[in-house]
């Protein structure tokens, strides 16, 4: 018999990040620093480092790309969205808890992501009906919590919940739109507190059973 062979144990880490993962995170970084405008294959490649024939590669075109990079960034915000919201059932927890996250998505950079890729649809019209297909499983999602956070309250038969989550969604867009534009979040965060308060006060005239 030969003699013993020695194995090398390969130590265990964190998994590599795979190309895909790699430039999609290279158009997320684009995207927050130079704009849609600014989130050309090249300036994507020059972000990640790599060639910019992979991007064509993996995703076809940029704009594909970009997609991507927002549907990455927006799964993690919906992941945490429904870890935050999971819990709650009262109205003023509600916006409490919203007001925590809605800070989170900007400091994490998802609606800067988001606010360029609509302000590309001006001029990449074809992006619009992919970014609008995006924003549904949003409004779903506000729907969903709505109507568990009314359920068996005294308003829920006057709350019409798929189009009171449809502009608050729609709100929340017009709000992170203008703040990216004019840098001015104060107003925001007013706006924010206006409706924890007003949260507070429905809540005292229509308790939840919950809140009760």
């Amino acid at each position: 018999m030969g003699g013993s062979r020695s194995v090398r144990v390969r130590e265990k880490g964190p998994p590599r990040a795979s190309t895909q993962d790699r430039i999609v995170e290279a158009a997320i970084r684009t995207l927050r620093e130079r704009g849609f405008a600014g989130a050309s294959a090249r300036a994507i490649a020059q972000t990640g480092g790599f060639n910019q024939a992979l991007i064509f590669y993996h995703f076809g075109t940029v704009n594909d790309l970009l997609l991507a990079a927002l549907d990455a960034t927006s799964s993690r915000r919906m992941e945490r969205y429904r870890a935050v919201t999971e819990s709650i059932t009262t109205l003023p927890e509600l916006m409490e808890k919203a007001v925590v996250v809605y800070r989170e998505d900007l400091e994490s950079g998802h609606t800067k992501v988001l606010a360029e890729l609509i302000a590309g649809a001006s001029s990449e019209p074809s992006l619009g009906p992919q970014i609008v297909a995006r924003i549904e499983p949003w409004v779903t999602f506000t729907t969903d919590t709505i109507g568990r956070v009314i359920k068996d309250s005294p308003i829920e038969p006057f709350i019409p919940k798929e189009e009171v989550a449809f502009a608050v969604v729609a709100l929340y867009l017009g709000i992170e739109l203008l703040a990216h534009l004019n840098g001015q979040l104060s107003r925001a965060d007013r706006l924010i507190d206006a409706g924890t308060r007003l949260a507070l006060l429905f809540a005292g005239i229509f308790p939840t059973p919950q809140g009760q």
